[in-house]
């Protein structure tokens, strides 16, 4: 991507928490509706008005101001690119936390270039802060209009790791105890989106998550990069493919959780 483009898409993705945070608490604040989009029996993938509401919103801007890009979204159908830029979105990652009052539910948008996520950020309306890559490889956490570097925290031993991750619902009991000797160094929560970005803060060293769509992990993959992490799938290829994820804060430390998750790769 030229520079002047990544400046270009930079200013309006940095536009964009303000409008979502005036179209959230203006207008769509308690009014949600819940539904289930899985077709399997017992199976529950919610989704609420909420969600499709910020989707076309979102779209809707980013079609007037760039109207040849693609789009790509969790709750509508794609729009094909006509010059190499498309847009991955996911109007609410963490629709359980919504429907249940938790304020880690997040905005997740990602500016892909030739299909490599470049650009990415993650906004939080209910914590007042959100997360975007710069224009020079940078990581940023934005609050109260200040704008603050990220950079991971180094470490080596697993041991001395801060380390979160969620396997419920997604790997069986058999499964979890096939790798048992890293669930249990798991001491810490994981919440959605959020424990991605407390990677790149420093205040988590390994995260771990299972089945994650494009638009769940796009954003994320600058955002780590830039901040000094590492991020792979659980089989160590290119995160972009989604799946299941494990982020490092170190080359040592991807390493040794890519060699424990093994066994249920």
């Amino acid at each position: 991507m030229k520079k002047k483009d990544k400046l270009n898409y930079y200013k309006f993705l940095n536009s964009l928490p303000k409008k979502i945070n005036k179209l959230y608490f203006g207008k769509l604040i308690g009014k949600f509706k819940l539904n289930n989009k899985s077709s399997k029996k017992n199976g529950f993938d919610p989704v609420t008005n909420i969600d499709k509401a910020l989707e076309l919103f979102l779209r809707k801007e980013i079609t007037k101001r760039f109207p040849k890009d693609g789009i790509i979204g969790e709750e509508f159908k794609t729009k094909k690119t006509k010059n190499g830029f498309s847009w991955i979105l996911d109007p609410i990652d963490g629709t359980r936390s919504f429907v249940i009052g938790s304020p880690t539910w997040s905005n997740l948008i990602s500016i892909n270039y030739n299909n490599e996520p470049t650009l990415g950020l993650v906004n939080f309306p209910m914590l007042k802060k959100y997360y975007i890559t710069g224009v020079n490889n940078n990581s940023f956490l934005v609050e109260n209009n200040k704008f603050k570097k990220l950079k991971v925290i180094k470490a080596k031993s697993l041991n001395n790791s801060k380390i979160a991750g969620n396997f419920f619902g997604w790997l069986t009991l058999k499964e979890q105890k096939k790798i048992s000797k890293l669930t249990r160094l798991m001491r810490y929560p994981c919440s959605d989106a959020l424990s991605y970005c407390q990677l790149c803060e420093g205040k988590l060293n390994v995260v771990l998550q299972c089945y994650n769509k494009i638009w769940d992990i796009h954003p994320m993959i600058p955002l780590i990069r830039n901040a000094g992490g590492y991020i792979n799938t659980w089989n160590g290829k290119d995160p972009k493919i989604a799946g299941s994820i494990v982020a490092s804060s170190s080359k040592e430390l991807q390493k040794k959780i890519l060699k424990m998750v093994k066994p249920v790769t």
